[in-house]
């Protein structure tokens, strides 16, 4: 079969577990995938965590594009692209770069492909393996796909100055159509230059209307908003009619804090929801939670630590007559933990759902989880771009930062980044600095 073009890509494993459809990126080109990463795929496919079910995604998806094709010669996809599985060719491996790795494998069967004449890219999330391939050549290159650029990540507000005459003007014609250019649910933070009076008011996409931001001086289950970020925050998580929200910004912000207590408030005082559903992913060991001890409520407990130290500062500000305690929450099914792998076979409707730090997820996982969101249902998502723990993932990357610039703009969205940290004057500090 002849060859599309002079270019060739060479598929790593991480590639198909960020994204199982990654084929399709690439169109009217030459695919090449080392019969070493096929071999990777069927080992994680036996994993019960997301990179199992990613595995298996990609196998399945593999094996329909294929159709029974020749894949040594290669396979014509549907757009555009060759399809072939390489193998061998590997005689004279360096002595520096050892066969007894698949990395090296992958790397090294990519690199035999350069006595073709073509230019060989290797595409791997693997930033080691990038540096080893182009050593040898070739031109290796990060998935760029569902990538976005995290220095200019949409804040969800705007800080606005205005003169004495036109604050006072401005005030009184709010709500009233906006002569800014602004994305529905996005903020205005008006600040008086010269003086101290301020005024924070969201965008109304429907009716293309400022709308006032209250919550200056009310508190939301025993804690108030302690600046315009927060307030905007706290405004979005309590507003029924947006279902997706994200909160971005660095430890101690307030992020899961106001999303808690939001929830929380929505549940037990205004019942607009049967339960809060919480959960993280599990990230550090690189195992899903089987690899711990015990049952699945003392292996999650271990990670939901900072969820349980959220929740019982809170119920301590409450004053509950209703709700005494943590336990009496969960025992009568008004909160829920859950580990982020048994999520995706769910259908969730009438929940508060919170995915804690959530910059630890693809793009893929992102779109499984909220796709699980049912009827009547919310979802908020909290993360800091900065710290990530996945080793495939980075700021332009994670899906937190995918959903925001992908969902900016829509009327069933809203975003705030926090930059304040109101923890401590410490927290703000090594935050800061560290």
């Amino acid at each position: 079969m002849s060859h599309v073009n002079s270019k060739v890509f060479v598929l790593d494993t991480n590639i198909f577990i960020h994204f199982p459809e990654a084929i399709e990126s690439f169109r009217n080109s030459e695919i090449a995938i080392p019969l070493v990463v096929l071999e990777e795929l069927d080992k994680l496919k036996t994993y019960s965590d997301q990179r199992g079910k990613n595995a298996r995604e990609a196998i399945r998806y593999l094996n329909r594009a294929i159709r029974g094709g020749d894949v040594r010669k290669g396979v014509k996809l549907d757009n555009g692209s060759v399809l072939r599985v390489i193998f061998g060719g590997i005689n004279h491996p360096p002595a520096d770069l050892p066969l007894d790795t698949n990395d090296n494998r992958i790397i090294l069967q990519a690199a035999s492909l350069l006595s073709s004449g073509k230019m060989v890219f290797f595409v791997s999330k693997d930033i080691n393996a990038r540096v080893k391939a182009t050593v040898l050549g070739l031109k290796a290159v990060d998935y760029e796909k569902q990538k976005v650029n995290a220095a200019t990540l949409y804040e969800g507000i705007r800080e606005i100055e205005v003169g004495s005459d036109a604050f006072t003007e401005l005030v009184q014609q709010i709500p009233g159509p906006s002569k800014e250019i602004l994305l529905p649910n996005q903020y205005v933070y008006f600040k008086e230059r010269g003086g101290e009076r301020t005024f924070l008011a969201r965008y109304e996409g429907s009716s293309q209307q400022l709308v006032p931001c209250a919550l200056s001086e009310e508190r939301c289950f025993g804690i108030m908003p302690r600046n315009e970020r927060q307030r905007a925050a706290l405004d979005l998580l309590l507003n029924p009619s947006i279902p997706c929200v994200t909160l971005v910004g660095r430890a101690g912000t307030g992020k899961t804090l106001l999303a808690i207590a939001a929830a929380l408030h929505l549940i037990l005082d205004e019942k607009k929801y049967e339960r809060v559903l919480i959960s993280r992913p599990i990230v550090p060991l690189g195992k899903d939670i089987g690899y711990l001890p015990g049952e699945k409520s003392a292996k999650l407990a271990t990670w939901m630590e900072p969820i349980y130290d959220n929740l019982e500062f809170l119920l301590s500000l409450g004053k509950r007559s209703t709700i005494k305690n943590m336990d009496q929450l969960f025992k009568e099914r008004l909160f829920e933990v859950e580990a982020i792998t048994y999520i995706r076979g769910r259908s969730l409707p009438s929940q508060f759902i919170i995915i804690d730090e959530a910059q630890n997820l693809t793009p893929h996982e992102i779109k499984t989880i909220v796709s699980r969101v049912g009827y009547n249902s919310k979802i908020v998502l909290t993360g800091d771009p900065d710290q990530i723990d996945n080793m495939y993932l980075d700021a332009n990357s994670n899906g937190l930062t995918y959903l925001v610039e992908s969902f900016k703009g829509n009327a069933l969205f809203g975003h705030i980044t926090l930059f304040k940290t109101e923890r401590s004057e410490l927290a703000e500090l090594a935050a800061r600095l560290l």
